[in-house]
């Protein structure tokens, strides 16, 4: 069993969830036990991740040449909408290019089974698999010493009240109401850690960004090991997206243990509970009553229970994940088109038609 993970497009998408997510296949692969192909001709199976054109090419290539393609579904309409210059009115010939894409896989992965449900109702007719993108519980861990390097990079005091959140600069990752929340409170320090081209980025979030008070500062694109210990180091993390297909960043966090504001969306049902493992709010207000209770400490005991969900969701844990799905249905079952519910084996099917 081989795997060829196309990263056509990789440097468009890298400092987004995409691109963290290919990252994290190509280790949760390693993990398991499952050799990448550098090749497609050498390979079984063929990882999708982009809908670029280069990607749609490369499943035709696939099917040609008899490969199974695992096409990852990342985007959605609803998280299209809300996003760059233009997003709103192009959202509808979005869908329409992402449902041909996706229709190109043999199976299709998406990461929650909210995302799941979204593309069903698109009326793809492939198996979709809800699978986490997943997270690296060894790298992404609390830690005392990254706390420090933390406060120490940006002039924080120790009992300095410190708010972070991540994300590309755009209203549905929930930066009018992050900006919102720093100016009413302004003894508390906020920071957004992540990176848009200005030039994608509408003129009312810049206008935002550049009334933004003083104690809120935009750190731009960083590495990873900066935002681990940015994650250490605060005392919250208030994530206020609007749509999402995961939320690997809401995944860093739990690993690291700290606390957890979220926007109170279907995304999180059934696997982030508020008050079990994160606080949960729907608007401005619950936004500013529940950050200040947690600041006083209400939510340390979330801590624990948000790792445990970042450890069930390990690249270790997606890597058997992954190698259960090539076994069970890329090898020993046959993709059918039906409904997403599940496979139905070869076998299965002969037996009906007699």
């Amino acid at each position: 069993m081989s795997v060829y993970l196309y990263e056509g497009g990789a440097q468009l998408v890298r400092k987004s969830g995409v691109g963290q997510a290919i990252v994290h296949q190509k280790q949760a692969l390693q993990l398991a036990g499952i050799p990448l192909s550098k090749t497609m001709r050498d390979a079984k199976i063929v990882h999708i991740n982009t809908v670029f054109p280069d990607s749609l090419i490369v499943a035709f290539r696939a099917k040609l040449r008899r490969k199974k393609v695992v096409y990852y579904a990342h985007s959605t309409k609803e998280d299209f909408r809300c996003s760059f210059c233009g997003s709103d009115l192009l959202a509808p010939l979005f869908q329409k290019w992402i449902k041909f894409c996706y229709r190109r896989g043999d199976v299709i992965v998406t990461p929650t089974e909210y995302s799941k449900r979204l593309l069903l109702g698109y009326g793809i007719r492939k198996p979709v698999y809800a699978l986490s993108n997943g997270v690296d519980t060894l790298f992404f861990a609390p830690s005392l010493e990254r706390r420090d390097a933390f406060r120490a990079r940006y002039g924080l005091r120790d009992t300095d009240k410190v708010v972070i959140s991540a994300g590309h600069t755009m209203e549905r990752k929930g930066i009018f109401d992050f900006i919102a929340l720093a100016t009413a409170m302004p003894e508390v320090r906020f920071f957004w850690f992540g990176h848009t081209p200005t030039y994608l980025i509408p003129k009312a979030v810049r206008d935002a960004m550049a009334s933004a008070p003083e104690n809120l500062v935009f750190c731009g694109y960083v590495t990873q090991a900066e935002l681990r210990d940015a994650y250490c180091g605060a005392d919250v993390f208030a994530f206020l997206s609007q749509e999402e297909t995961e939320g690997i960043v809401v995944l860093e966090a739990l690993a690291c243990g700290i606390p957890i504001l979220l926007r109170d969306i279907p995304v999180y049902d059934g696997w982030l509970m508020d008050g079990v493992q994160v606080c949960k709010a729907h608007d401005p207000g619950e936004f500013r009553q529940k950050l200040t209770e947690m600041l006083a400490g209400s939510s340390r005991a979330l801590s624990a229970a948000g790792r445990a969900v970042a450890q069930s969701r390990s690249l270790s844990a997606v890597g058997q994940q992954l190698l259960h799905l090539y076994q069970e249905v890329l090898f020993s079952a046959q993709c059918t088109e039906r409904p997403a519910d599940g496979f139905r084996p070869l076998r299965e099917r002969k037996r009906r038609s007699l």
